[in-house]
């Protein structure tokens, strides 16, 4: 009898973990392979990381400073009490289409879900079963901190009412293929616009000036102007010379780009397709010009004072 009744348990727990092994779900590994590519060309991995503060990657933690004051990125593991572990396909989908979190408060715009939300619904979950692929890593989010009012989440309400109309991206028939899928990647995945364009007093992107370059780009930084303005673009540079660049960090003269470009390079831009980084010149060669001079600013000698070129 004894006998019977552990056989009898036995088999009920074989039986019971069959059950929950088919409750969750295998991973999709054609679709964690496509998120890890996409993963790269979002440029995830560069703001999620807090590298200088030893993070591991997309465990979040990094300070982004901006005019508002510091904001800190969360962490994008699949960690249930400090990621995104209980996320569902919905939750993931309305962050990054809406701008709102699961239990609906509005994210401050320095998550670029403006642009973001012109990525189609299929990349979006592939992003997904790549992060949720990854080891659950437990860090808390930091707390942004922001002045007055910024401070109050509630701001991002009439923020959105003002400046952000979702919409996906619509490739144009009139164009090639090539630079429909470099509109792609520039305008919704490497949102390459929320760097490369000025932003208006509340930090809206300022699209009458769109990827024309800023003094004032993130933490500070000068972001050159990248219309194919011949005098203050990159009119004269070649799809190869652009593509170099994309693949080394090095420009055409024989510098080498620095700062959360080098960043966005070495975590995300380099790993991309011959095709795609072709795709991503020939569109950048095929908007119109703007002319926008964007020089760094720099301290007259002797004076002690700094005159800005914008």
């Amino acid at each position: 009898m004894r006998s019977a009744a552990a056989a009898l348990v036995l088999l009920v727990g074989f039986g019971l973990a069959d059950t929950l092994w088919a409750a969750e779900p295998a991973p999709d590994h054609e679709a964690v392979a496509r998120g890890a590519y996409l993963i790269r060309a979002a440029g995830c991995i560069a703001c999620h990381t807090d590298k200088k503060g030893g993070g591991a990657p997309l465990t979040g933690g990094r300070a982004l400073k901006t005019p508002f004051g510091t904001f800190y990125t969360p962490n994008l593991t699949p960690d249930p009490e400090t990621g995104i572990g209980r996320w569902s396909d919905d939750d993931f989908i309305r962050a990054l289409s809406e701008g709102v979190s699961p239990d609906g408060r509005h994210y401050y715009p320095a998550f670029p879900y403006t642009t973001y939300a012109r990525m189609n619904r299929a990349d979006m979950l592939d992003l997904k079963a790549y992060l949720f692929a990854q080891a659950p890593a437990r860090r808390p989010n930091t707390p942004h901190d922001l002045m007055f009012p910024f401070s109050r989440r509630i701001t991002n309400w009439p923020w959105k009412v003002l400046f952000f109309a979702p919409a996906p991206f619509e490739p144009d028939p009139a164009q090639s293929p090539e630079i429909n899928r470099g509109a792609y990647l520039v305008n919704a995945l490497a949102h390459c616009g929320e760097c490369h364009t000025p932003r208006n007093l509340l930090g809206a992107v300022d699209n009458d000036d769109f990827l024309s370059g800023t003094t004032s780009g993130p933490e500070g930084e000068v972001v050159p102007n990248i219309t194919p303005d011949a005098a203050t673009g990159i009119g004269d540079w070649s799809t190869k010379d652009l593509v170099f660049l994309l693949r080394t960090g090095f420009l055409p003269n024989g510098n080498d780009v620095q700062g959360g470009m080098r960043e966005a390079i070495d975590d995300g831009l380099k790993f991309l397709s011959q095709a795609d980084l072709e795709a991503i010149a020939i569109y950048l060669k095929s908007i119109p010009p703007i002319d926008h001079q964007v020089r760094k600013k720099r301290t007259q000698s002797g004076q002690g004072g700094a005159t800005a070129y914008d």
